[in-house]
């Protein structure tokens, strides 16, 4: 694609005065900021592509291998400590679990719990009947066949002698 440098001029113009009219800019840097929209129009023209700033390496808050004490777990983001990091991650970073893991390189079964916390709970539950199969009372015994009745006797009763 071959541009007219007289139309780099003008997209560059009007890039920047677009630009200006949002932005505050002052007025001796205007002409700097032509330039530069000039120079990456002109690039983008003969096909070079624009330097891309890499994105920085990360580094976490604290070392991977401190963030888990047996009490608390440790944001790799902000270095805060945690009983349960699952719901900070969310509200603030927008991350669900196996996303923070992705991002940081950590392995699938990293805990989002304290290992203590973990264990408390487990413990309430198992105290509490989790985890186990409901057990159900054995049926109750048939009920019993009832004694067939007496057969009545034939005839009149007997009379009672009386005083």
């Amino acid at each position: 694609m071959t541009t007219e440098p007289h139309d780099l001029v003008i997209l560059a113009a009007g890039i920047v005065t677009a630009y200006a009219t949002r932005n505050p800019v002052a007025v001796p840097d205007i002409a700097e900021l032509i330039g530069t929209v000039h120079n990456a129009l002109q690039e983008a023209a003969d096909g070079k592509a624009a330097a891309v700033p890499a994105e920085p390496a990360l580094v976490p808050a604290v070392p991977i291998r401190k963030s888990i004490t047996g009490t608390h777990i440790i944001c790799l983001e902000n270095g805060l400590k945690f009983r349960s990091l699952k719901r900070h991650l969310l509200t603030y970073y927008g991350l669900t679990p196996d996303a923070y893991r992705a991002k940081w390189g950590l392995p699938a079964d990293y805990p989002m719990v304290a290992p203590d916390y973990a264990a408390e709970r487990s413990k309430l539950a198992k105290s509490t009947g989790l985890g186990r199969k409901k057990v159900e009372p054995p049926p109750p015994p048939p009920p019993p066949e009832p004694e067939p009745a007496p057969k009545p006797r034939r005839g009149r009763p007997p009379k009672v002698a009386t005083a």
